[in-house]
């Protein structure tokens, strides 16, 4: 399957250890993997689209074959443009099967061309979602584990800005 370019979107909103490891199994099957970052009007967000690229870009620094993109638009649209047809997504329960196999019908309507990689989840992220680590992130708890240190790092600039705002 080498020689080819795919693309693998998500709002990585945080980015997580779990994105970073499809980031990289999925370098080893495709020549290029473009990570689209979206917005999702449905999510509260952490992070804007700016700081989610920032993130990526600083976590996959050291890997030749990544370009990294940020989109308002439908990625269906932007693989037809740039006459992408593989799209990898990463599956990492039963819940996100479900989910994925209704975005995969609905992507292959928009864009017939376009086929849909389903990569498994490694056992160590498949249970990690953006809720639990807001959550986490809220409670206060150890983020060392699940997120890249440049994704850390401006969590905790965020947290301090927030307390320095509601001291004033």
């Amino acid at each position: 399957m080498k020689n080819k370019k795919a693309i693998f979107p998500g709002t990585f909103d945080p980015l997580t250890n779990g994105h970073i490891n499809l980031i990289e199994r999925s370098i080893k099957v495709f020549d290029k993997v473009i990570i689209i970052v979206a917005n999702n009007f449905k999510k509260n967000q952490l992070f804007n689209l700016k700081e989610r690229m920032h993130h990526i870009k600083k976590a996959t620094k050291n890997y030749k074959n990544i370009k990294v993109i940020g989109i308002n638009d439908l990625t269906t649209n932007f693989a037809r443009k740039n006459n992408i047809k593989i799209l990898i997504r990463g599956i990492r329960n039963i819940f996100d099967f479900e989910n994925e196999f209704i975005m995969e019908k609905t992507n292959k309507y928009l864009y017939p061309e376009m086929e849909s990689i389903f990569m498994i989840s490694d056992i160590n992220w498949s249970y990690m979602s953006s809720s639990m680590i807001k959550e986490i992130i809220f409670y206060g708890g150890n983020l060392d584990y699940f997120l890249p240190e440049c994704v850390i790092k401006d969590i905790k600039k965020k947290i301090k800005r927030k307390i320095v705002r509601n001291l004033n």
